[in-house]
């Protein structure tokens, strides 16, 4: 049988990452909607990115924002640029994997859009490069990160930090927050009653 105990610990970890999010980053998160619900507003879409675990958030977030997170309406425009394997295989192996997201942004990306990169570190080359595309294509950008004082913070717009450095723990905070941004984005444009 697995160690209880150390099952018990990692739940009481993510459990005080969350607890601490809330206490310390609410308004941090209030920010990040209103730069989504922003660029819905003006027209735009949100372009997500990130690798690994945080490519996997990012067509997680951009599947809630296209199809639903709890309220029956109308898609919002999203993209994961994670998704597209001719694109990510042909710009990695004819220029570099760092240029993967770099030109998927200035492809895809118009002013008024909103570029959201993710990267549990806060170093990841291809999504700090992407952000700071974005950024002087005119785009605004929000980023997710771990501990805050990496680069991410210093190139985009907004950062959303979580305050641990345990890989798992901090795309744990980021998948909760990232729901609560799609949850209150539904909720102010689309009014309505949520299903549960």
């Amino acid at each position: 049988m697995a160690n209880l105990e150390s099952i018990k610990t990692r739940v009481i970890r993510t459990s005080d990452a969350a607890r601490l999010y809330a206490e310390k980053r609410a308004e941090d998160l209030a920010r990040a909607i209103d730069m989504v619900l922003d660029t819905y507003r003006n027209g735009g879409k949100v372009l997500l990115f990130g690798n690994g675990g945080s490519a996997a958030e990012a067509q997680h977030i951009a599947a809630e924002f296209v199809n639903r997170m709890v309220l029956d309406r109308e898609p919002l425009g999203a993209i994961a640029l994670t998704t597209d394997t001719s694109n990510l295989t042909s710009i990695a192996n004819d220029y570099s994997f760092d240029e993967v997201y770099v030109k998927q942004v200035k492809a895809l990306g118009r002013p008024g859009d909103l570029a959201w990169g993710l990267s549990t570190s806060g170093t990841s080359k291809n999504v700090i490069l992407a952000l700071e595309a974005a950024r002087q294509m005119g785009l605004k950008t929000l980023g997710m990160a771990g501990r805050p004082g990496s680069k991410i913070g210093e190139i985009c717009d907004h950062c959303l930090w979580v305050d641990d450095d345990v890989t798992a723990v901090v795309q744990e905070i980021h998948l909760m927050a990232s729901h609560i941004i799609c949850e209150a984005v539904e909720r102010e444009l689309f009014g309505g009653k949520a299903d549960g």
